[in-house]
């Protein structure tokens, strides 16, 4: 089972349900890793998603591009005299991939955020050519990030696999919630593959 990990936004939840998918995936008896081929500040992210694969990984396999400041890559990396280069990530990429039978990547921020003049974070996952899982933050306004996103996976050609619909803390009291809910499945072709509610760290897996 291998996807690529996107959101509608930053602080969608991709870290907490890439390491939420991997952990399941791992008990349900896949050898499951996981990647965040880019990683932008603290690397609190690197190290939560590692952990979910038992530290299967060095942090370089994890992440084997990294920035100092929380910012767009883009803009990280011109701080520091630096350019994106794909290769560094795909590289990584195809040996973890041939290596496991699941392999997960998680994107860095939203489908479109810059990496490089010229290429965003979707041209990796075209690169990659993995089916997209799309992390929904549930809460006001998500409708419509949702169905640019949808759109936008679908002009890059890849396929989107489903849709992980988070209930943040954060969001604990939203009234969008309950129309987000009952609206996505009818607004799009894409099924909500799991709900996630606040707090929630497991998840049962219907594979085999």
């Amino acid at each position: 089972m291998n996807f690529f990990i996107t959101g509608t936004d930053t602080d969608a939840g991709k870290t907490f349900v890439t390491a939420l998918l991997t952990r399941s995936l791992r008990k349900a008896g896949f050898d499951t890793v996981a990647m965040k081929p880019v990683s932008c500040g603290e690397p609190g992210d690197t190290d939560e998603i590692r952990a979910a694969a038992e530290n299967e990984l060095s942090p370089g396999e994890v992440t084997p591009v990294s920035y100092k400041a929380p910012l767009a890559p883009i803009e990280a990396a011109r701080l520091e005299g630096r350019t994106f280069d794909p290769e560094e990530v795909l590289t990584v990429f195809h040996r973890l991939k041939n290596s496991h039978r699941s392999l997960l990547v998680e994107g860095v921020g939203g489908w479109l955020v810059p990496l490089a003049p010229g290429y965003s974070t979707a041209d990796l996952a075209k690169a990659m050519d993995l089916p997209v899982l799309l992390v929904v933050r549930n809460r006001l306004g998500v409708l419509n990030h949702t169905l640019l996103t949808l759109e936008s996976i679908r002009n890059h050609g890849l396929t989107c696999g489903g849709i992980v619909l988070n209930n943040h803390p954060a969001d604990d009291g939203d009234g969008a919630r309950d129309g987000n809910r009952r609206l996505l499945p009818t607004l799009t072709d894409v099924p909500i593959l799991f709900e996630i509610g606040s707090g929630q760290t497991t998840l049962e897996l219907g594979v085999a």
